[in-house]
């Protein structure tokens, strides 16, 4: 019996399976298709995953198929700019450009050597998995006509996910449904000298649409269809040139993928059956105006995966370990809902069709900024943790900094390189500490950061002390000698 079966291995599945492998975990993951997937669709990475892609140990074999995002402009119904999306400034929270884009084939090559190389995963591809059951002991899942039994199961087969069906888990509807036209497209020098230096939004009535850019010459773009218009007829290359036709000519660029779609918002009603688990596109569905269908993905397993391993390695039981596994959905559910309602107020922006109220949008957002457009930072539109296992103390549920922490007669060091991904208590070395078992201690009095990103967290939070979650979000914070003590028996009771 496996500890843990994952049913479909693109980017959540593969990093689902290596943060379990990576725990020593005995894991098998499937998929229908045969290797990966060579069409793009994710193209937007940020710091958080790319601290996960740390932990998985694969961020320099990453990093050649990625660069930073380009800042993106909005422009207005006269073409005035009317907002600008960039990164936070650096030092850089998480150790990593905070918005990145990708080339997604290459990437999810590079996730998935690193799950072969663990022994205790098992793969198999091209297969399909047409039944599943469930007992007290664990799950039944039938995988090419031969049972697989595993103890918990992960259902991560994208947003027509079969097993989802099979669990009977119905998706909620967000009230966000429009098509649209997404193009990839190589471009050539001549091209490229044609095209915008940055990243676009053209909230236009007539035709709402995105241009991305992405690594090297990738550029894609996002391009809402009219009612009436056919969405094959548009994901023609013949259609597809057309609406290109205002920035490139066929003979600047060569087609990569072009296909309609129609953009949605819905989540899952539960995140978890008995013994089974959704996560990534089978558990959500956003529109892409941030950026964050993969990212999504990434955080839901990255939340689950040290909780299932923290259960199925004894290390809690009984009733605390339902506690600890149902905080999976009910920390996701409400994350993915309040960060959807955001995607979809940015939207709201760029999509609107009626020519009145998108100069009136103009005007609002321009008057909004003082007259002059200012930089905001995408990572300032994702929310932190609301529920689930945290505590009501300043900075609790959000995002703790990784530092780089000053060399040992060496070169500096990120935090979670030096003393790994479970528990942590961070000080600034301004109160009496003493880590109980199960918290490592990080002292930056004793063990200073060189960027100061540590120290800024703790002084926007008025705290000298943080224990965080294996997933790198703050379980609480404290601000003196008491509140320590209260925050370190509160975490031992829990």
């Amino acid at each position: 019996m496996f500890d843990v079966a994952i049913v479909g291995y693109g980017p959540a599945g593969a990093v689902a399976a290596g943060l379990l492998g990576q725990a020593g975990l005995s894991v098998y993951v499937c998929d229908r298709l045969n290797g990966v997937y060579e069409i793009p669709r994710a193209i937007a990475l940020d710091h958080e995953i790319m601290r996960v892609f740390q932990q998985l140990g694969v961020v320099q074999a990453i990093e050649p198929f990625c660069e930073p995002f380009t800042p993106s402009e909005y422009f207005g119904v006269d073409g005035q700019l009317i907002r600008r999306m960039t990164m936070v400034a650096p030092p850089y929270p998480q150790g990593y450009t905070p918005s990145i884009v990708f080339s997604q084939p290459p990437v999810e090559r590079v996730l998935r050597a690193q799950v072969a190389s663990l022994p205790n995963v098992t793969v198999a591809e091209g297969v399909e998995c047409t039944a599943l059951a469930q007992d007290d002991e664990g799950v039944t899942l039938t995988v090419a006509g031969a049972a697989v039994r595993a103890r918990w199961a992960i259902a991560a087969d994208g947003g027509a996910s079969a097993l989802r069906g099979m669990l009977g888990i119905p998706l909620d509807d967000l009230d966000f449904d429009e098509p649209w036209l997404v193009v990839d497209v190589m471009v050539n020098p001549r091209g490229l000298a044609r095209l915008p230096t940055t990243s676009v939004q053209y909230c236009e009535p007539g035709r709402p649409c995105t241009m991305v850019i992405g690594p090297g010459n990738h550029r894609r773009w996002e391009i809402s269809l009219k009612p009436g218009e056919d969405p094959r007829q548009a994901a023609t290359p013949e259609g597809t040139w057309a609406l290109l036709s205002r920035w490139l000519s066929p003979d600047e660029g060569t087609l990569w993928r072009q296909s309609s779609y129609r953009f949605h918002a819905l989540v899952a009603r539960q995140w978890r059956a008995g013994r089974v688990f959704v996560a990534g596109d089978a558990a959500h569905m956003q529109p892409p105006f941030l950026g964050q269908g993969m990212c999504q993905g990434v955080r839901d397993v990255a939340n689950l995966s040290w909780k299932l391993a923290a259960v199925l390695k004894g290390e809690v039981a009984g009733a605390a370990a339902e506690r600890l596994l149902d905080s999976y959905g009910a920390e996701r559910q409400a994350h993915v809902r309040e960060l959807t309602s955001r995607i979809k107020a940015i939207g709201a922006v760029i999509c609107e069709r009626d020519p009145a109220r998108a100069r009136a949008r103009d005007a609002r957002l321009l008057a909004e900024a003082g007259g002059a457009v200012r930089d905001t930072p995408r990572q300032d539109v994702l929310p932190a943790l609301s529920t689930g296992l945290i505590t009501d103390t300043p900075g609790a549920g959000s995002l703790f900094p990784q530092p780089r922490l000053r060399g040992r007669a060496g070169p500096d060091t990120l935090m979670d390189l030096r003393h790994g991904c479970g528990w942590r208590l961070v000080s600034d070395g301004q109160l009496p500490v003493a880590a109980p078992p199960g918290l490592t201690l990080i002292d930056l009095g004793a063990e200073p950061e060189t960027e100061g990103v540590v120290a800024a967290w703790l002084r926007r939070h008025a705290v000298h002390a943080a224990i965080l979650r294996p997933d790198h979000y703050t379980y609480g914070s404290a601000a003196d000698a008491a509140g320590l003590a209260a925050l370190l028996a509160r975490w031992q009771q829990r």
